[in-house]
């Protein structure tokens, strides 16, 4: 539990790093005055993820006032989907498939490394993350690493934790997470 604590204060003092200056993803700043939209479309990491979004839809909610928490998969976690994934996944007669799967990585409030690292705490080691798309996450530590089991069993690291925006806060992973 101690590591935790650690954390904890590690991602405190990363909260106020961020809040003074932007945090690069993808090449671009990602400024807490702006929506998770408007930063997202500058990153050269999420471009399949912006795509995606367009695709089912979402932009005008994750435009919207929220806050949400999104777990945010980059280019490279797409690519490691099945050959052929992606662009089935983006064709129109599959919208509810994508709006599931990427709802699964949001989660209504504005959860920062520190209220999860809490939460995990909290819960003796792992904490249950409910999704938009009502399912579960479930969030624990390897090491000093925020991790993210889906209801498959498949696992994502955030690779870039606390990106905030003007509504909520984008944790970047590194791997596309599976609703059931």
């Amino acid at each position: 539990m101690k590591k935790i604590f650690v954390i904890l204060a590690s991602a405190l003092v990363v909260t106020a790093a961020n809040a003074q200056k932007p945090v690069e993803v993808g090449g671009a700043p990602m400024y807490a005055t702006k929506n998770i939209i408007q930063n997202a479309v500058n990153s050269a990491d999420h471009t399949t993820l912006v795509a995606a979004v367009k695709a089912a839809g979402l932009v005008s909610t994750l435009e919207g006032n929220g806050p949400f928490t999104v777990f945010a998969p980059t280019n490279a976690a797409f690519e490691k989907l099945p050959k052929g994934t992606v662009s089935s996944l983006l064709k129109p007669e599959n919208k509810p498939t994508l709006t599931k799967v990427l709802t699964y990585h949001v989660v209504a409030g504005k959860w920062d490394a520190a209220g999860i690292a809490k939460m995990i705490h909290d819960g003796g080691g792992k904490a249950s993350i409910k999704t938009v798309e009502g399912g579960t996450l479930t969030a624990w530590m390897k090491g000093d690493k925020l991790m993210l089991t889906d209801e498959k069993g498949g696992m994502a690291m955030v690779t870039i934790g606390n990106v905030f925006q003007s509504n909520g806060v984008i944790h970047v992973i590194d791997t596309v997470l599976m609703p059931n």
